[in-house]
Formats: C-alpha cells, sequence, structure tokens
C-alpha cells in the first residue's frame, strides 16, 4: 500500500497502524537492548509491562507469561538489564513498544558466554561424563564440608547433617567462596581433602547469590579438582535455579547446601525406622517358623508308637495277607481247573476231520492250477492282439514302405501343396534318416496316391 500524499485512496488508522507494525518489524531485526527496568505491571494474565529507559529516551516493553516464566530471576523495577527483543507496535494504541523474547542482568553476557565455552570444552574432554560418576555411600563414617567458616550455608549443612544423623564426624576444609583467588582455594581446599582421606563423601557448597558471587564455582580450576578428587563430591552451589560448572563436574549435583547435606547422610530416624520394621519383620519370621516346626513335631509325635505294638501289627497284617493270598490261591486254582474241562468239551465237538480237509485242499489246488493257465493263456493272446494293433499305427511303418514325412524349416508338417511357395525349402523325414529338398514349382492338382 502506498502512503504518497498523490495517493487518492484514504485508509483507516488500523490499517495504518498494521502497516507501520510490519514496516517496524521486517525493517528493524532483533537486537540486545540495555536500560533500567521501570513501571514494571504484571497482569492477571502473567505478561509484564514495563518501560527500558536511559539518562534519555525509553521505550514500552511486554514480555509474554512463557517467556517470562523461563527467567532465572524476577524482574523489579531500577534493574539493570539487557533484554533482547524485537521492535513493533501495539495497533490498538498505536503505540511503539518492544516484544521481549529473554532478559539478562546487565554485563552478564560476557560471563555467559564465558560459562557456555568452558562448559562445552569440558564435556567434550569427557570430565561429566556418565561414566566417571560415582555412588554416594549409604552409611559414610565421615563427612567432609568445603566452603566459607562465615557462610550461611555451612549452618544449614551442620544443622540438618547434626539432625539427620547426630554423632558422625564432620570435618571443614575452609575456603573463601567468592572475590579474587577463591576459585584456587576452593580448588585447594579439595585437593587437601583428597589426599587426607578422612572422610567418605565432600559437600562443596554456599548460599544463593548473583552469578557474580557464585563464578568461582565457575572457574576450570574448581571444576578440575572436583573431576581429580578421589573422594566422591555432592555439589551444592546456589539455590534451585542456580546450575555452575562445579554441579557438572561433581558426581552428585543438590539444588541447595541443604538438600547436599540430605543427599550425603542418610536420615537416623529413617535408618530407625528401617530397623525396627527389619526387626519386627524377623520377630514375625522367627515366630512363623517355630510355630510350624512344633506343628510339624506334634504330627510327628501322634504318627510315633512303640516298636512292640508297631511289631504287633504288621504281624498281624501279616497273617490277614497270608490268609487272604490262600483263599485266592484256591479260587484261581478252581476256576482254572473249570476252565479247562469247559476247554476240553468244546475241543472234542469242533475237532477238524483231517482226511476230508485234505481231500478238499487237493480238489481246490488242481482247480486254482488250472484256474491259473487258462487266465494266462488268455492274456497272452490279448497282448498279442494290441502288439499288433499297435504296431500297424506305428508311423515308422508307415515310413518304411516309402512314405516320407514333409516338415518345413519351422517344424509344421505340410499337409497341402496349395501352402508351399516356390523355393521353399522343406524337411524330409524317411524310414531311415532326413533330408532336405527345394519346391521348384506349385502342384497345381492334388495327385492320386499310387496304392
Amino acid at each position: 500500500m502506498s502512503l504518497s500524499p498523490s495517493a487518492p485512496d484514504v485508509i483507516s488508522v488500523s490499517a495504518l497502524n498494521r502497516l507501520a507494525r510490519d514496516l517496524l518489524e521486517s525493517g528493524l531485526p532483533a537486537a540486545w537492548i540495555g536500560g533500567e527496568v521501570s513501571n514494571l505491571t504484571v497482569a492477571a494474565s502473567g505478561h509484564a509491562y514495563f518501560s527500558l529507559k536511559d539518562a534519555t529516551a525509553q521505550a514500552r516493553c511486554v514480555m509474554f507469561r512463557n517467556r517470562l516464566s523461563a527467567l532465572p530471576f524476577k524482574l523489579a523495577n531500577g534493574l539493570q538489564v539487557e533484554l533482547r527483543g524485537l521492535a513493533s507496535l501495539y495497533e490498538a494504541r498505536g503505540e511503539f513498544q518492544i516484544n521481549v523474547e529473554t532478559v539478562r542482568a546487565a554485563g552478564l553476557g560476557r560471563l555467559f558466554e564465558a560459562f557456555e565455552r568452558l562448559k562445552a570444552q569440558l564435556a567434550a574432554e569427557g570430565l561429566f561424563a556418565a561414566e566417571r560418576k560415582r555412588p554416594i555411600p549409604h552409611l559414610p563414617r565421615a563427612i567432609g564440608i568445603v566452603t566459607s567458616p562465615a557462610a550461611a550455608a555451612l549452618r544449614d549443612v551442620v544443622t540438618t547433617l547434626t539432625r539427620r544423623m547426630p554423632g558422625l564426624p564432620l570435618i571443614l576444609y575452609p575456603t573463601p567462596v567468592q572475590g579474587d583467588g577463591a576459585a584456587q582455594q576452593i580448588a585447594a581446599a579439595i585437593n587437601q581433602a583428597g589426599a587426607r582421606r578422612e572422610v567418605d563423601v565432600l559437600i562443596v557448597c554456599r548460599g544463593g547469590g548473583s552469578i557474580e558471587d557464585l563464578w568461582a564455582f565457575n572457574e576450570e580450576a574448581v571444576a578440575r579438582a572436583v573431576s581429580a578428587c578421589p573422594l566422591p563430591v555432592i555439589s551444592g552451589v546456589g539455590h534451585e535455579t542456580d546450575f555452575t560448572i562445579c554441579d557438572f563436574a561433581a558426581d552428585l549435583r543438590a539444588p541447595t547446601p541443604t538438600a547436599a547435606a540430605e543427599l550425603a547422610a542418610p536420615s537416623r530416624e529413617q535408618l530407625q525406622r528401617q530397623i525396627d520394621q527389619a526387626r519386627q519383620a524377623l520377630q514375625r519370621a522367627t515366630a512363623r517358623q517355630l510355630n510350624n516346626k512344633t506343628q510339624q513335631l506334634d504330627l510327628k509325635t501322634q504318627r510315633l508308637r512303640h516298636p512292640g505294638e508297631r511289631l504287633k501289627q504288621q504281624a498281624m497284617a501279616l497273617d490277614h495277607a497270608r490268609a487272604q493270598l490262600q483263599q485266592r490261591m484256591q479260587l484261581c486254582l478252581q476256576n482254572t481247573r473249570m476252565r479247562l474241562g469247559l476247554a476240553q468239551n468244546r475241543f472234542r465237538l469242533v475237532r477238524p476231520d483231517l482226511t476230508l480237509a485234505g481231500e478238499r485242499l487237493a480238489q481246490q489246488r488242481a482247480m486254482l492250477v488250472r484256474a491259473m493257465s487258462q487266465t494266462m493263456q488268455n492274456r497272452r493272446q490279448t497282448l498279442a492282439r494290441h502288439a499288433a494293433l499297435l504296431a500297424s499305427y506305428n508311423p515308422q511303418a508307415v515310413l518304411a514302405r516309402g512314405y516320407a514325412i514333409v516338415q518345413t524349416e519351422k517344424g509344421e508338417v505340410v499337409k497341402s501343396a496349395a501352402n508351399l511357395r516356390q523355393g521353399q525349402r522343406l524337411q524330409l523325414q524317411l524310414a531311415e534318416g532326413r533330408t532336405e529338398a527345394l519346391v521348384d514349382h506349385r502342384a497345381q492338382q492334388q495327385p492320386e496316391l499310387p496304392f
């Protein structure tokens, strides 16, 4: 749409604002902008509206809920920030505004870049690999703590460990946790704990703070000391949303120092409950086993009798079995004699006449010989007739009488001279062998066959 003065068309305010918005969004790419947050308002929808200002100008900004919730810190008036956004226009009111994608504290860009660069370098070396992670002992004999003696995190860790496992030895390896040279001193404390081997697990911790406050735990010296430490290391630096290079290098990351203490030592109360549950289970199993054995003993006692009584019962059972055996033997002998008498009577009645049977067998043998001879003679006569008939149908016999089979070069049998052409080659199958012929001229009339 053209906006030149010569244009005769009149456009609406909505169309004008929409065109201005399109020109802004297409003409100005997203950029990082620095300034101070003011007039901050978070609507019921969760969207944040504020102004970003410097000494001489300001611009309205809007950050939508999904992007606002991803920020690692809270926006506040007076906060110096650097935001990445796209210049646009709110059409309904014709106001220039910046649609904010992300926000970081002013001056932190270089720190974030250094953080990501070192993280990528150490990850490529394998310092964060899962196979390097060591398990945390379930029941440590002593726990080491690397932090500042004045840190609130130390009080939280000691309080938590004392509550969870009273009497567990705790050894502090003091070190500054922020400021110049803090990273080297933290690394030295970790190396000292690893060399002395006084504890079973080491907690490296400090409370929350800005990224500058936590930066000592993002130094390469601390990461390499944690990775090289022979003791399992739990990192509890900052709050839940804070991540440091030390967290990635440690064997286990805790969201807070208090959480690190809970991961390092089991709860005495929980262990006591487990012991009580195991004791109760053992008592129940022992009582159940004792009851089972007592019942088994009662059953065996009932079956246990005096040997003399058992012998007497066995003798009576033997006498009874002997009497039954004699009765069954007599009954079996009687039944056998009866079946033998009946068989003898049946044999006398059905005894065959061997002389008559021999005469019948001789007659049947003579009849069989005659029948076989007559059948063989009939079969020979039939075979002779079939052989003669087959010989009459044999093409070779026809060829032997002087005839020939005429075929084209393609093997087709020639049945009519009308189908031949002059110069055509033919194949002749004779009684003995094959030969070729050439058609000299076509026959005009079918000659009579000489019979």
